[in-house]
Order: structure tokens, then sequence, then C-alpha cells
């Protein structure tokens, strides 16, 4: 059997840019692919089932129930795609917490859906296979981590045909188009740290929060826009550390963010904050949390330490940096 093992990045999930819609389109968003953490996954073929083991460096309970159940619902729906009646046996190298905000969820599947297509002679890219195992119905930053890596502006939704405000793993709606794709400066650091709080937001639970929070105020969808097309996206281009970091700033106080950083508990919001006093050029929130990160360069380097003790032994915080290319395979 040939052995193969595939390793996907992480993602910050920046922001959504319209849950508003009064201009016909929804969703969107930004976001940034990382180095760290990330998913490894080996995958062969196998007489029959889908069988899957962790690597014994892999304790975390809730990394396993996740893992086994997206690894197991992804490669169900790509072998009943491709009408397949061989097994696939799966193991689980490396891999980072889910519902942290880093997109775990997106990654194991599209790394489960390509360890399978390539076994069988099918070279699908991203949207190809979140089709087919039903990922990217709000967002495409994850998607395009995958495939592309680097920093990334995605599309949205006709309105029309999504109908409605809903997260990805709740909206039947296909990816979106990718319209930026940019090169991140790769000695800009980012401190990563993940708080333990039980905040976590899944389900029907986040479903409830899009139904009852959309549509935001059109003047915050308006000003994001602006602030994306005008100034984040110049200032990355031109490596203006400072600028990008002060616009990173002002989207937490704008549209769904603000919504997302509002609901978060108080150790998450002071974290925020203080990373920011301590010298971080930029400060946001990942997704729905409780992942925040920091842009740094070798200039404050302290935000790192500073963030590390304030956090102590209740959460993680790591140093990384931006990711300019997507998934790697090896066979």
């Amino acid at each position: 059997m040939i052995k193969m093992i595939i390793k996907t990045p992480s993602r910050l999930h920046m922001t959504l840019i319209d849950l508003n819609g009064s201009y016909g389109r929804a969703d969107g968003g930004i976001g940034l692919t990382i180095a760290k953490p990330n998913l490894c996954l080996k995958g062969e073929e196998a007489e029959k089932g889908i069988a899957i083991e962790f690597n014994e460096n892999i304790a975390n309970e809730d990394i396993k129930k996740e893992s086994i159940k997206k690894i197991s619902d992804s490669a169900q729906k790509v072998c009943s795609y491709f009408d397949l009646d061989t097994g696939f046996h799966f193991e689980v190298e490396e891999a980072y917490l889910p519902h942290s905000g880093l997109g775990s969820g997106t990654q194991i599947s599209l790394a489960t859906a390509k360890l399978i297509c390539e076994h069988i002679g099918k070279n699908l890219n991203g949207v190809e296979l979140a089709n087919i195992v039903g990922r990217g119905g709000t967002s495409g930053v994850g998607i395009f981590s995958f495939d592309h890596g680097g920093f990334l502006v995605d599309g949205g939704h006709n309105l029309k045909e999504k109908g409605t405000f809903l997260p990805s793993a709740a909206s039947p709606a296909k990816p979106p188009k990718l319209i930026g794709r940019y090169d991140f400066p790769e000695d800009w650091g980012i401190v990563v740290a993940i708080p333990q709080a039980d905040h976590s937001v899944t389900g029907e639970k986040e479903i409830d929060l899009f139904q009852n929070y959309c549509p935001v105020p059109v003047r915050d969808v308006e000003q994001l826009s602006h602030l994306i097309l005008m100034n984040l996206l110049p200032f990355l281009l031109e490596k203006d550390i400072n600028s990008f970091g002060s616009v990173i700033n002002r989207i937490q106080n704008l549209g769904f963010k603000k919504v997302e950083v509002s609901l978060q508990p108080k150790k998450v919001k002071s974290l925020m904050e203080n990373m920011v006093e301590w010298g971080a050029y930029g400060v946001g929130m990942s997704s729905f949390g409780p992942t925040v990160y920091g842009i740094i360069d070798k200039k404050n380097q302290n935000v790192f330490k500073a963030t590390k003790e304030f956090v102590g032994d209740d959460g993680i915080v790591l140093m990384t940096n931006a990711q300019n290319h997507g998934y790697e395979l090896k066979k």
C-alpha cells in the first residue's frame, strides 16, 4: 500500500466583511495563513472501512473527538461521491484545538479528501474538494489557505443564492471566489494566544448568533470595505507594519467582528487590550475566538514574553509567521 502524508497550515480569520446584505452580497472575508500550528495526516488504502489512529503525542480528547468526526464524515462523502468500495487508514501525526478560531475543521476535512483523491488518481483543488465535503458556505479563507497560503480576500456570496446569514457549517452555499491573494512579509512575527475559555461557538449556538445579530449596520460594512481596500491592502503591499496594525485594531470595532469580540469573556478582552499596551502593532481575534493574535517584528519581541506570562498555564501561546504557500503533500 502507498502511504501519503499531507501537512496543512492553520489560518487567522480576521473578519467577515458584509453581514448586512443591502448591496446584494453577503459574507466576504479576509484572513492570513500561518505556519503554526499544523495538521499532519497520513493516509493509505485499506481493505474496507475507515480506520483512524493518533500519534502517541496527541493526548487531547477534544482534538481526538473532532478529528474522528471530521475524518470519518469527509472520507464517507468522498467515497460516496466517487462510488469507491475500498477502505482507508488514517493516522493523525499533528493536530490543533478545534473550535479555537484557527480553522481546524476545514483543514482536517480538506486534507482527508485530498489524500483519498490522490490515492485514486484525482487531482482536485481545494474548492473542488470543499464542494464534495461541504465546506466554505460562508468563508473561503480556510479553503484558500489550504491551496495557496498568504493573505487572502474572498468575495462572499450572492445573497439571492445564499438566502440568509448563516455560518459555514450550516450553509449549503458553494465556496466563494478568491478575489485577492498576497504574500505576507515573513519577517513580521505573529504572536498567537489561545486562552482557555469555555465559550466555544458551534452548532445551533452559532446559527442563533448569526440570526440574532444580522444584519449589522450598513455603515459599518461601508467603513470596513473602505479600510480593507484603501488602507489594509496598500499598507500590506508597502510593508508598513505600523499602519497595517492600526487598521487591524480598528477592524475589531466594526461589523460582525465587533459582535464576535463583544461576546467574549473578560479574559479574552483583557488579553487583547494588554497586547496593544505591550506594543503589538495590531491585535485581533480570529473568527469567534478565543484565539487572539498580535502583529510584531524584531523591535517588539517583548510582546511574546508578556503574553506568555499573562496567559500562563491557562492556555497556549506560540510565536509563528505567515505561510505563503498551501499544503505540502509527500508520497
